[in-house]
């Protein structure tokens, strides 16, 4: 299990391809424990897309509770954010991520979700050791 902080998983570089009459694809390019890989897959969107190529090379076998988008500036420049919601064996993490454009905030979260699944589970705070 990983560290508190540590990521396993980071976005290197993402393509979206999204047009209408076609199936939407995605080709990732993730660091996975340092190590570079690219993926590709296809989705019913581009988000869609983008989580299943990450979870082709993740396999994590988790499964997508929540998926929302929220504004946090204005105007068309404006700064998205992700929030998802993964579940394994159980246990149930959040991951959020930002960015102007709301395919790689979406990829982020995913990724920080994914992140703090394979990281030690904290401790209740209002669960004492007595």
């Amino acid at each position: 299990m990983l560290e508190e902080g540590e990521e396993r998983y980071r976005l290197v570089g993402l393509h979206a391809v999204s047009h209408t009459g076609e199936k939407p694809r995605a080709t990732v390019t993730l660091s996975i424990d340092g190590a570079e890989r690219e993926v590709y897959s296809e989705g019913d969107g581009p988000v869609d897309a983008v989580f299943r190529a990450i979870e082709q090379e993740a396999d994590s076998g988790a499964k997508l509770l929540l998926f929302s988008i929220n504004a946090i500036t204005t105007g068309t420049d404006s700064q998205a954010e992700v929030m998802v919601r993964l579940e394994r064996d159980q246990r149930i993490v959040n991951g959020a991520g930002a960015d102007t454009d709301i395919i790689v905030a979406s990829a982020k979260a995913y990724l920080d979700a994914l992140n703090t699944l394979g990281a030690a589970p904290r401790a209740h705070p209002q669960i004492s050791g007595i």
